[in-house]
């Protein structure tokens, strides 16, 4: 008996522990953790999650709406929240919501052609539209996709470190559905897609966009997953006073928030530890106040501390997230692309900068993606990345979605010195002829009326073909040295010439892509260059006087070289403009011709020191080979503006057109600090020699003959800067003022 009740005892002892254990595990509260939409007032969310992570509080289950999805989703990915605060911090949301695409991503045509217009507007069967959304919200699924590299391959949202779901609305029948499965970074992308800023997501061929519009608290879905505490973080707006209720989008607001405030009545109840952060002087786009509001959800978690810390001593046995990296490196063995019919895969292929097997950088893949989206054929490029047996590589499965939109009407207004006012209405078509094709043309109308055609034809590394004709034409007074030879008796005494200069250039070429960025092109040039005046010597000339109006006809190379990251404030990158044009024959007025060349090359380096202050170096050459006997085209300086003839450059410190030459060496020093976003205060130097065989003579090596300076003030808008520079020169002491609005075009 004593044996049978020892043996008793024994296997009592044994599994009281076990069963315990198992009880405690079975009595553990399950606990589940909303997150509301908001906008940029949902960075809240991350506040109050590095507070949960410094409580160790466990988590069994997320659900998030909008930027609560995009938050929750990565928290429930692996990251924890003080990785979140740096990853939020890091990004730029104004070129992540906007979709503004590095340049470096753009085509080099797409760069020449497209920084010069304000407005874009799709153009169909002869009527304006509006876009469907400002932003196709491509960059903000790139983002996702790469943070959740480490989970994408679980279809199954459940079986994620913590199991998350989110909400989307159908658009067409205004039903609230809930993604647990699938694409993750799709699905989320598709719960933040707020209407008119992003466009709708497709997934299963239904069209969703934010869940916001039908359910921006899921806390009973939530409930119906077995939850037993609720922790709800609403980021939410309130219902405003008739004091803040000044202007019609206030007003529109508060009644698009009827409907949340009023669910949220019945939604409190099911919400066990709730959680609102004060943000009230915050908006749904306020992303530059992204640390303000991380820490006021830091201040409202710490707030409920005591309800948190209560919640964590009912849970054991917590098992440690692994610490999540961010992918910065792949290797593509295959791709697989669909839903291309009007594009090939070659030219998929050339704007997605893939060349086979080959290992490269994160950014390098996403910059190859930005690029394929920046042509404006594509709506979304949608992608999975699947790794194959070997681990390291991935093949790429991909699906496009091809604009129906092929023509655009872009409008542009600008100011100069030179070419005074000038409105611009151009019109765009894609796929005019073939289906990688565009064609575009510029009506300028103004005190200077110009044109530009361009036709290219887009075959990325195979050998693209393409077109332009351009028509420029400006009055100002200009150096004699310009029109008229060196011993010509009518220079005696003139030391300025009022001209009309005009020029029409008509170009066919040649293009081809190599080692990614740099562009070679080889074509065929004609040009029209037309110089008159009417006031070269008063009292013995009436009529008006012609200096030149021939046609010129040459061969030339181009390669070209660009990744400057922004083409008027440059903070970083290089830039390669190297020309080579041979002068083959001319007709018309220049009997005297004799066949010569001219090149010309121009570097540009820029860097930053720090986040506010930017260098661009700017260096320049050029020099004529063989005969002397045309001087019209030869090089001239001065002024500020864009070089529309091929060789116009700009000096600070001289009117325009006011040095000539025909071979000159250049440098220019232009110092930026941007004070605050978008204003910037500009000093430049530059410097020169600029004269008749400059490098025949070594004069080039010699100290600078031309010298000037500038200081001004440029403003970032909408329709392009908005500038003011004052130059001098210490050379002459004579100072101008240049003034410019708007694109260059």
């Amino acid at each position: 008996m004593k044996k049978r009740y020892f043996i008793l005892c024994s296997v009592l002892l044994t599994f009281l522990p076990i069963v315990a254990q198992v009880s405690e595990e079975q009595h553990q509260p399950k606990v589940g953790l909303v997150l509301s939409g908001g906008g940029a007032k949902g960075f809240a969310h991350i506040g109050v999650l590095k507070v949960m992570d410094s409580l160790g509080l466990k988590v069994d289950y997320i659900a998030g709406t909008s930027m609560g999805a995009i938050i929750g989703s990565l928290y429930a990915s692996g990251y924890s929240g003080a990785q979140l605060e740096k990853m939020f911090e890091a990004q730029n949301f104004d070129e992540l919501i906007n979709d503004k695409f590095p340049r470096g991503s753009k085509s080099f045509y797409e760069r020449e052609n497209a920084e010069k217009y304000a407005v874009t507007l799709p153009f169909d069967k002869l009527k304006i539209s509006l876009p469907s959304a400002l932003s196709r919200g491509q960059n903000v699924y790139n983002l996702l996709y790469q943070l959740m590299m480490p989970v994408n391959q679980n279809k199954d949202f459940s079986k994620l470190p913590i199991p998350f779901f989110c909400m989307a609305t159908d658009v067409e029948t205004g039903e609230s559905l809930l993604l647990d499965k699938g694409n993750l970074a799709e699905a989320v992308t598709a719960s933040a897609a707020l209407p008119s800023l992003f466009q709708p997501v497709i997934i299963n061929g239904r069209i969703l966009v934010d869940g916001g519009v039908t359910n921006n608290y899921p806390v009973q879905e939530l409930r119906d997953k077995g939850m037993d505490v609720i922790i709800g973080v609403d980021v939410q707006d309130a219902l405003k006073d008739r004091e803040a209720l000044k202007s019609a989008p206030d007003i529109l607001l508060q009644i698009n928030n009827f409907r949340t405030i009023n669910s949220m009545k019945s939604k409190l109840v099911l919400t066990d530890v709730y959680i609102k952060p004060d943000i009230s002087d915050y908006s749904v786009v306020s992303f530059d106040k992204g640390t303000d509001i991380i820490a006021n959800g830091e201040l409202a978690a710490r707030n409920q501390l005591t309800e948190l810390n209560n919640l964590k001593t009912k849970q054991h046995h917590i098992k440690k997230q692994a610490h999540l990296t961010v992918f910065d490196s792949l290797t593509i063995k295959n791709v697989d692309i669909k839903g291309n019919s009007k594009y090939t895969r070659s030219y998929l292929l050339g704007k997605l900068k893939l060349k086979g097997e080959e290992k490269i950088a994160y950014s390098d893949f996403r910059r190859g993606i930005n690029s394929l989206i920046a042509t404006n054929n594509f709506d979304a490029f949608r992608y999975h990345l699947t790794p194959t047996d070997q681990g390291t590589k991935f093949n790429l499965v991909g699906e496009v979605t091809e604009s129906e939109i092929t023509t655009f009407l872009r409008l542009g207004i600008h100011f100069d010195e030179l070419y005074k006012s000038a409105i611009l209405a151009n019109i765009t078509k894609k796929k005019l002829l073939f289906n990688n094709d565009i064609a575009s043309l510029d009506i300028i109308l103004g005190d200077n009326s110009r044109y530009n055609f361009d036709y290219f034809i887009d075959k990325g590394y195979y050998i693209s073909l393409g077109a332009k004709s351009s028509y420029n034409q400006f009055h100002k007074s200009i150096s004699p040295s310009l029109a008229l030879e060196e011993d010509s008796s009518l220079l005696v005494g003139v030391n300025k010439l009022d001209a009309e200069v005009a020029d029409l250039t008509n170009q066919v070429y040649l293009q081809t892509i190599f080692q990614k960025d740099f562009a070679l092109r080889l074509g065929g040039e004609h040009r029209r260059f037309k110089i008159t005046s009417e006031t070269i010597i008063e009292d013995e000339l009436e009529d008006e006087i012609t200096f030149d109006n021939t046609n010129y006809f040459s061969v030339y190379g181009n390669l070209i070289y660009d990744d400057f990251d922004n083409a008027h404030f440059p903070k970083s990158g290089f830039y390669v403009n190297a020309d080579f044009h041979l002068y083959l024959n001319a007709t018309g007025f220049n009997t005297d011709f004799d066949g010569f060349s001219i090149a010309k090359a121009d570097f540009g380096y820029a860097f930053s020191f720090n986040d506010k202050l930017a260098l661009k170096t700017e260096a320049n050459g050029g020099f004529k080979i063989g005969s002397k006997s045309t001087n019209t085209l030869d090089f001239a300086f001065g002024g500020y503006g864009a070089n529309f003839l091929s060789n116009f450059y700009s000096f600070y410190g001289y009117d325009f057109i006011s040095i000539i030459g025909n071979s000159f060496v250049k440098s220019t020093f232009t110092l930026d600090y941007e004070f605050h976003k978008g204003h910037h205060i500009l000093g430049a130097a530059n410097f020169a020699n600029i004269d008749d065989d400059l490098f025949e003579t070594g004069q080039f090596f010699s100290s600078p003959d031309y010298t000037g300076y500038a200081l001004g003030y440029s403003l970032e808008t909408f329709i392009g800067p908005l500038e003011g520079k004052f130059s001098y020169s210490p050379d002459t002491g004579d100072s101008y003022w240049y003034f410019n609005l708007g694109f260059w075009f």
